[in-house]
């Protein structure tokens, strides 16, 4: 029997703002380490720039403004890693970043707030530094925790790339040592590192490579953990393909929805330099006209039940992937128009921190620079547009709840509404380079944002550009 498919309700109304800690503001209340790259140059595959959970927590005023009520941070945890995906004690903030005590003033100013917080969890692969792994460096076929990883002969080379590592470890990397979670204990372990956090107090666990724990018992179980803490946990997958194993009702909320973005791209954007984006599962799409991306819309709300399809994490970018700005080769409209779309469409909104006022990135690490936070360097335009589009999701709830329908698809010319009892918008999006006109079966339409007109049944939209109207 199929699980009933239960998702947290308050996903529905999230606009969520990627956070990576590193990177996004640095507070001068914590004493830091001297040897820090530039806030302001270019980041590096392994340089720290001292971003912390001070500095988040002292630009909070900023993310409301913007509308943000809900934060996704990349791992927070103790790592010698600048994105802390080697994780050293997943019981310990990293003290870079302000320890648990700042988390700790962190969370409770957000819950004051109303904004919600999820955390990323690393649980598929470890550090060498992890306790439990350098007891094994250290006492080899004598350590007690032998069976928490997997291995393969003697002696393990962790830092000798010449030599092979002799165990488990993601990708073949020697630095991220994978756990054996056929071992009870590490199950254990992982159960309760998850139910600790919860307790804690955080709304979410964002989960890095889920899919390689290839056990649905273990996340079956990670959700009856989570849930009995928090009925209203948010568990959302690092998921870039067809996830309908992991969206049953039985292990995950919703994932990364990088089938949707990668339709998106490819409709606002049309084109961009394919090498940024090689090798990438989402980045392959080729160019859509309005009919195709229509037709990608539907395959990506049919695979899931409304109920998953209204919390999947909607995003442009990440810190895995080229940001947008950068995709769009000078011509910000494509940005403006994907993220009309993304405030606008079923499923929870993601911004990529900094995405708002046009910061750039190539392949990582380009894409995981510092936030410029002298205003000088934003693009204040941009930045009023995410404002607005934010600000008209959250006043209108039939973008948040409301029935989604296309009502016309010709050329470059999307449009679809959002309908939630009496409240009926229509959103159109014209992705083309030349004014698009269609006729709908709706009338008395009022314009409340962009620059399309109406004149009868007769919509116009003016090129590279997007409106939503609201039914009277």
């Amino acid at each position: 029997m199929a699980a009933k498919i239960d998702t947290p309700d308050w996903v529905r109304d999230a606009v969520f703002y990627q956070i990576f800690p590193d990177r996004f503001a640095r507070s001068e209340k914590l004493v830091k380490p001297r040897n820090l790259e530039g806030w302001e140059h270019p980041p590096t595959a392994h340089g720290f720039k001292g971003g912390d959970l001070e500095g988040v927590l002292e630009h909070l005023d900023y993310l409301q403004e913007l509308g943000i009520n809900a934060l996704y941070f990349c791992p927070i945890f103790w790592s010698s890693a600048n994105h802390r995906y080697h994780t050293y004690d997943y019981y310990q903030v990293d003290p870079l970043l302000g320890g648990n005590r700042a988390f700790e003033r962190l969370l409770a100013e957000c819950k004051r707030r109303g904004i919600r917080v999820v955390l990323d969890g690393v649980f598929n692969h470890a550090s060498r530094g992890f306790f439990q792994f350098n007891d094994i460096l250290e006492n080899g076929v004598h350590s007690p925790w032998l069976d928490w990883f997997t291995v393969h002969g003697w002696p393990l080379s962790p830092y000798d790339d010449s030599k092979p590592a002799n165990y488990a470890c993601w990708w073949g990397l020697p630095a991220l040592p994978k756990f054996r979670t056929e071992t009870p204990a590490v199950r254990e372990f992982l159960w309760g590192v998850a139910s600790h956090w919860v307790d804690q107090g955080i709304d979410g666990w964002r989960l890095d490579v889920p899919n390689e724990i290839d056990d649905d018992s273990f996340w079956q179980e990670f959700r009856r953990r989570v849930r009995k803490k928090n009925r209203e946990c948010y568990i959302v997958g690092e998921i870039w393909v067809d996830a309908r194993r992991w969206l049953q009702g039985d292990m995950f909320d919703a994932v990364m929805n990088y089938l949707w973005t990668s339709s998106v791209l490819g409709f606002c954007l049309k084109s961009w330099d394919r090498s940024l984006t090689k090798g990438m599962q989402y980045g392959t799409k080729e160019p859509l006209d309005a009919r195709a991306f229509q037709l990608a819309m539907d395959q990506v709300l049919k695979l899931y039940p409304e109920a998953i399809s209204s919390v999947q994490l909607n995003l442009l970018d990440s810190h895995d992937t080229p940001r947008v700005s950068t995709l769009c080769q000078g011509d910000r409209t494509g940005l403006e128009l994907a993220t009309l779309i993304q405030m606008t469409f079923p499923g929870a909104p993601c911004i990529y921190y900094g995405d708002e006022i046009g910061l750039t990135g190539g392949r990582d690490p380009d894409c995981r620079k510092a936030f410029p936070w002298e205003e000088s360097a934003w693009d204040k335009e941009l930045l009023a547009i995410f404002r607005e589009l934010i600000a008209l999701r959250h006043r209108h709830k039939c973008l948040r709840r409301g029935d989604y329908a296309p009502l016309s698809a010709s050329g470059e010319f999307f449009v679809y509404s959002r309908t939630l009892k009496n409240e009926k918008l229509v959103v159109a999006v014209n992705a083309g380079r030349e004014a698009e006109r269609c006729t709908l079966e709706l009338s008395g339409l009022e314009r409340i944002y962009g620059q399309g007109t109406l004149a009868g049944t007769t919509l116009e939209q003016p090129p590279r550009s997007g409106s939503v109207f609201k039914a009277r």
